[in-house]
């Protein structure tokens, strides 16, 4: 059974969504404020984290900044913000996906099960890439540089596993969301260009000059083929 910390500072809604994740078959850890929070991660190991932005003492974003300090756990961030900067400010954080307020519970155990699906799916794929010094390994869900490990989520390697197992093709943002199955995300494209961004500060040697994810002005993106 796949385990959920869900963090939410206000009871009915952390009631009402903790009661969907759970009739659909989740087994549920809740959590009213940020460092309680952390605690609860780093005790249970959640299979995916749902976080509200929204919380007392140290708010969302922190939170989601400590977890990706220590692990690549997907997290779908939930805020009454429905500013595209607010959303591209949380991927930029390193959600997986982000939802906002008032929201189906229904369409969050969706989004759960989505995001899930994408862990399980590359778990499941057992291809090994090599490009260029990079090794992308599907089964196990990780990702070295010249065999210096790169810690990424599992969207971020599901955009990167998508552009380099066809080097030099030019992904336009709808067809990278498709490729990371975005009918369940957040479904703007700006969100692309986000987590391009966490993917490249992670792994190229300069971010500034990206020799493995290139931008294709007024299109997309590739992976250099050369």
């Amino acid at each position: 059974m796949k385990k959920i910390l869900l963090v939410e500072d206000e009871p009915k809604i952390a009631q009402i969504a903790g009661d969907y994740l759970r009739h659909a078959g989740f087994e549920v850890v809740t959590s009213g404020d940020g460092l309680d929070a952390l605690s609860a991660a780093s005790r249970i190991g959640p299979d995916l984290v749902v976080l509200d932005l929204g919380l007392p003492g140290l708010d969302g974003m922190d939170v989601a900044r400590r977890l990706r300090q220590k692990d690549s756990v997907p997290i779908i961030m939930l805020t009454a913000r429905v500013e595209e900067s607010d959303r591209l400010r949380g991927l930029d954080q390193g959600a997986d996906d982000y939802m906002t307020k008032p929201f189906s519970p229904r369409e969050l155990v969706a989004r759960v099960r989505a995001v899930l699906r994408r862990v399980d799916t590359s778990l499941d794929d057992r291809d090994v890439i090599r490009r260029q010094g990079l090794t992308i390994d599907a089964q196990r869900m990780r990702v070295t540089r010249d065999g210096t490990p790169i810690d990424l989520t599992a969207t971020e390697f599901q955009l990167l596993s998508a552009l380099a197992r066809r080097p030099g093709r030019i992904f336009t943002r709808a067809q990278l969301l498709d490729e990371i199955q975005g009918t369940n995300l957040e479904s703007f494209e700006r969100a692309i260009d986000a987590h391009i961004k966490n993917i490249r500060r992670k792994l190229e040697p300069d971010s500034r000059r990206p020799q493995y994810v290139q931008t294709v002005y007024g299109i997309g993106y590739r992976f250099a083929d050369s």
